[in-house]
């Protein structure tokens, strides 16, 4: 089915073929032919632009046109029917499974250092959590797709959604965003936007939500995160205090944006 919608477009006079892109292509959308980078079929791009970042000439950007629709059943049986299902999730060592639902004050036991010293200097850089400081995780699981839209914890919560990558790169992510909120993380990229935005509806709906904050990485891919969130807001017909902060690589706040307002 066509719709309009955002897709790769590419510019054969920048394109040089050096093929960079194609590996960075998760769908497999990407090919080398006649020595120029082309897409297979429209069907197999989402659109996210994750290999934009690999293009040395600048040869690639996202548009919007009319295309067919992205097709997940299509992209796997173009990838082959090779891949495996994933493994179950395993469970924690210290018996917590990873969808077993947990709401918590302090760490679960089982979180602790390895045997790191907490004292131990980072390499590089200072770690701007003092000895000792404790998690502000308050529940259990944090993965998007583990956590029902029914859990307790969401219920009338202060909610962080965050990028995978965001996690890794702010190094104050537990002291400046992370109190007093309930997180739920996840990958725009990898993971199933529609059944995400399907996720978020039903929260947005049912539990009470009373405020909003999106933090995802100054990359293409990462930028739909925000689109999954905001698509969750407007099917759920709610309004909320809500603002969408942008992560640069190396860690520093780029942007803080109202959602409401785009200001």
């Amino acid at each position: 089915m066509k719709k309009l919608r955002k897709i790769i477009e590419i510019d054969e006079e920048l394109c040089d073929g050096c093929g960079q892109c194609v590996p960075s292509c998760a769908e497999g959308a990407l090919q080398i032919i006649d020595g120029k980078a082309r897409i297979v079929s429209d069907n197999l791009c989402d659109g996210l632009g994750a290999c934009m970042g690999e293009c040395p000439t600048g040869a690639m950007r996202i548009i919007e046109r009319t295309a067919d629709d992205f097709d997940e059943a299509a992209v796997e049986k173009h990838l082959s029917t090779a891949h495996e299902k994933p493994a179950p999730e395993p469970a924690m060592a210290c018996g917590c499974p990873s969808q077993h639902i947990q709401s918590f004050s302090s760490p679960c036991a089982c979180s602790g250092n390895n045997g790191i010293s907490a004292a131990a200097p980072l390499m590089g850089r200072a770690s701007s959590m003092a000895p000792g400081q404790t998690s502000a995780l308050t529940h259990w699981p944090v993965q998007i797709r583990l956590i029902p839209a029914h859990a307790p914890f969401l219920k009338n919560a202060d909610l962080l959604v965050l990028a995978d990558c965001a996690a890794v790169a702010y190094p104050a992510l537990h002291a400046d965003l992370m109190s007093g909120k309930v997180v739920m993380m996840g990958c725009p990229k990898f993971d199933d936007a529609d059944g995400y935005i399907k996720k978020f509806t039903e929260i947005f709906t049912k539990a009470g939500i009373k405020s909003l904050t999106i933090v995802s990485m100054e990359v293409p891919c990462c930028a739909g995160l925000a689109w999954i969130v905001k698509k969750g807001l407007a099917a759920a017909g709610v309004n909320m205090p809500a603002v969408e902060l942008i992560i640069g690589a190396q860690g520093n706040i780029v942007s803080k944006t109202d959602v409401a307002t785009g200001e």
